[in-house]
């Protein structure tokens, strides 16, 4: 396996990897619209949500080491292929049927890009700036994420026919990166034979300790970018009686935008702190989440996903920067599709119990309760970070 230093095949695969995970994002803003659509209620949509997080799951822990197996481009194209079969079948959804097998084929797309467009990156971008890869991946990842939502709530709002337009565009986009992927230099020099089967959650045990931290971090944060994701729209129609699909986009974009930028802390932060940061802005952000669900108050909850987005980008920008330089290439992409298996899997179940709890309790005592959550693993890690810093001290 050869680095080759293309930054025109870079800037390509970042292209593939960011409108892929646009094409994820896109039903945010538009499920109140969905659920006037097709008559379903709160918890379906949290339900369909984690069912995406679930496509994502599966193939990373099925397909987490085929870009390994035959090759970064191969699997970014098939991640791309399945990307446009998603969004045509949003495009002429009918019914949730439609919407449940869409958003199941849009995880698997996310599943494969994910590993293979960042060890790809890792792989395309000079050896001499290793936290240069990590800082195009995460912008590629949660870019798209950010841009997806922001996108489907400004023309579901300005433009005719919103549940069919915002679905014709990514589709536009992602046959275009489908285009552009063509002279890609491939990374991986020497293949072998295809095994699909489930692996299991591999951590190079180099790593190991720095990775669960790091993981149970960003995951914590994870699920609070899931539930924010998932009911921001709810919260807005149902408690602020706010029917702007722009606006319900808006907290969502800060939220992605806010881990994107949050990432690049990474830089000027050793792991140790990076963490510790992380955890505390996590238990910041849950507190001010919880605080605009039981004030009713927009202005606090905008100011809370920027708070979990920031904390949130700087856990998963250390845990895949300690996978990129620290990893074999050999088991780069196994690596990361593991931490990305551990997040998307806290991105989805939460939001189903919120959804339930929401049935329940009602949504904003389930806010609450979520966000207490959030706060206590957040403190978990920190309290261990605080006991390991003491122990190397004391020895």
């Amino acid at each position: 396996m050869t680095r080759s230093g293309s930054p025109s095949g870079a800037a390509r695969v970042s292209f593939a990897f960011w409108i892929t995970l646009v094409g994820t994002t896109v039903p945010t803003p538009l499920y109140p619209l969905y659920e006037m659509e097709f008559g379903f209620s709160s918890l379906t949509v949290t339900v369909v949500y984690a069912l995406y997080a679930l496509g994502v799951v599966i193939g990373l822990l099925v397909l987490g080491r085929l870009s390994d197996q035959i090759g970064r481009r191969p699997v970014i194209l098939i991640a791309l292929v399945l990307s446009v079969a998603a969004d045509a079948v949003f495009l002429f959804a009918v019914d949730l049927a439609m919407i449940i097998v869409g958003r199941i084929i849009a995880g698997l797309s996310a599943a494969l890009i994910i590993g293979a467009a960042t060890a790809a990156l890792a792989e395309l971008i000079s050896r001499r700036h290793p936290k240069r890869a990590a800082t195009v991946s995460i912008f590629a990842n949660l870019g798209g994420l950010a841009t997806g939502t922001l996108l489907s709530g400004i023309v579901s709002d300005v433009a005719p026919d919103p549940l069919r337009l915002p679905w014709a565009i990514v589709l536009v986009l992602a046959v275009i990166a489908i285009i552009v992927m063509r002279g890609v230099p491939e990374t991986v020099r020497e293949r072998s034979p295809v095994t699909l089967r489930v692996q299991r959650l591999s951590v190079p045990p180099a790593i190991r300790g720095d990775f669960v931290r790091s993981a149970i971090t960003a995951g914590a944060g994870f699920a609070a970018l899931g539930v924010l994701t998932s009911v921001t729209g709810l919260f807005l129609g149902m408690v602020l009686h706010e029917g702007s699909h722009t606006l319900a986009a808006l907290v969502v974009f800060v939220a992605f935008t806010g881990a994107a930028f949050g990432q690049l802390l990474t830089r000027v932060l050793s792991s140790r702190a990076a963490l510790a940061y992380a955890c505390v802005g996590l238990v910041v952000g849950a507190g001010l989440l919880a605080f605009s669900m039981w004030m009713a108050l927009l202005a606090t909850l905008f100011v809370s996903a920027a708070v979990v987005g920031v904390a949130s980008g700087v856990a998963v920008g250390d845990g895949v920067a300690t996978i990129t330089m620290k990893t074999a290439p050999q088991h780069r992409a196994e690596a990361v599709s593991t931490f990305f298996a551990i997040l998307f899997a806290m991105l989805g179940v939460p939001a189903v119990g919120v959804g339930l709890l929401i049935q329940t309790i009602g949504l904003r005592p389930a806010g609450e309760i979520f966000s207490a959550v959030v706060a206590v693993l957040a403190l978990v890690v920190l309290l261990s970070l605080v006991r390991g810093g003491r122990t190397r001290t004391a020895s």
